[in-house]
């Protein structure tokens, strides 16, 4: 076996089993799980109809590069969503199946992990696929802390030479995952020009891209930022996204990698050994759903109802305010996070994840330690239950 598998930590769901392990459900009050990101809105009916209505397609093996008409309807969303005029379907982008699985397989493309020293960094707290990808490809993930001091922020600024010498990969999370935080273009900047500097590349996480609050303000993404930075080529850059949160689509697992023609051409040899190529329904599914924003600007409406219902309850009781995007609360617990997430299980049947699951210590702390992740992913009667009772319990503290 593969002795790196060693080094592979719990995955923060199987920790939350073992902190509720011997609980027993409180009488009378019916579950409610606000722990994992998986959204629970319908998935739109013409999406349902679109992959019913191209199941003969299964009769075919699918092109590891994806269909032509894949392409271009990811290409002319991303000249829509971003304002970028002149993307190459075929060299600067490529389906995949979601984007989770695509993030991991990139470190194992990208790293050489023959290469003394190989360190790829990662935001702190962070999505546990960089950490596993990292591991995995012979390198060792470096943490840079996201502190409420500093607005949740990466400061790429606080990295050592000594440290970015080494560093081969950097993974970016905009909007962020669990905070909420959406990078700043001044902050592109100073990234891009430290991968020119030291040679890097840039992997950059945005499933949670159209899950926002003010539809004339959409967060900033990585191939915006790098063509108002001159940066038409997006040397160095690839954006990974996904239909999973956007069209409430998971178990679809459709999404796309786009960015950098020369890395991608690197990423699809290793994918087409990898034998990852995406299920012919799915992409006409996938064609559909990419096409149309009606249902999109609904599937945000929801959302923002939630937030702008439930996170006053919350904040009357926990540090916290709504994010720049995404669907998560990030909120500060006046106990120790474990023991606040398995007390609201066991008194009031509210499944939450405490953030020192989703971090690591770097300079000495654990800067996901005393908050939780609430994930506003249910109908809003329920996260509305859910925040009364959050409510009741820390009254109760």
């Amino acid at each position: 076996m593969n002795p790196d598998l060693d080094r592979l930590q719990p995955y923060p769901f199987e920790r939350l089993r073992a902190l509720f392990e011997g609980i027993a459900s409180p009488a009378g009050l019916a579950p409610i799980r606000l722990s994992i990101g998986e959204p629970q809105h319908p998935t739109p009916p013409f999406i349902v109809r679109t992959l019913a209505d191209h199941l003969g397609g299964l009769a075919h093996y699918p092109t590891t590069q994806g269909s032509d008409g894949l392409r271009r309807a990811i290409a002319e969303w991303l000249e829509r969503r971003y304002g970028l005029p002149g993307i190459d379907p075929a060299t600067q982008v490529l389906p995949v199946n979601g984007s989770r699985e695509a993030l991991f397989a990139f470190a194992q493309c990208v790293v050489d992990g023959t290469r003394a020293g190989a360190k790829v960094l990662c935001p702190n707290p962070f999505y546990q696929i960089y950490e596993g990808a990292a591991l995995l490809a012979g390198a060792r993930p470096v943490f840079l802390n996201n502190l409420p001091e500093n607005g949740f922020d990466s400061d790429f600024t606080a990295v050592p030479d000594a440290v970015w010498r080494d560093v081969q990969l950097v993974y970016v999370c905009s909007p962020g995952n669990p905070t909420g935080r959406v990078i700043a273009l001044d902050d592109w900047a100073r990234l891009f020009e430290l991968a020119d500097r030291h040679g890097f590349v840039i992997a950059a996480d945005e499933c949670y891209s159209e899950i926002y609050f003010d539809e004339d303000a959409p967060p900033l993404g990585a191939l915006e930022a790098a063509r108002r930075l001159g940066r038409k080529d997006f040397r160095s850059l690839v954006s990974f996204s996904s239909l999973s949160k956007r069209s409430n689509v998971p178990g679809m697992r459709s999404g796309f990698v786009a960015g950098d023609a020369k890395v991608l051409a690197g990423f699809l040899r290793y994918r087409t050994y990898h034998g990852c190529a995406m299920n012919p329904a799915v992409q006409a599914a996938s064609i559909a759903s990419w096409n149309d924003e009606t249902h999109v600007a609904e599937n945000r409406r929801l959302y923002r109802e939630k937030f702008d219902r439930v996170t006053p309850l919350i904040s009357r009781h926990l540090q916290v305010e709504r994010p720049d995007a995404g669907f998560y609360l990030w909120a500060r617990t006046p106990i120790a996070d474990t023991e606040f997430a398995r007390r609201l299980q066991a008194e009031y049947n509210v499944t939450v994840l405490p953030g020192s699951f989703l971090a690591r210590e770097s300079d000495g702390i654990n800067p996901g330690a005393g908050f939780v992740r609430i994930a506003l992913v249910a109908e809003l009667p329920e996260c509305l239950e859910a925040a009364e009772r959050i409510a009741a319990f820390c009254q109760s503290l």
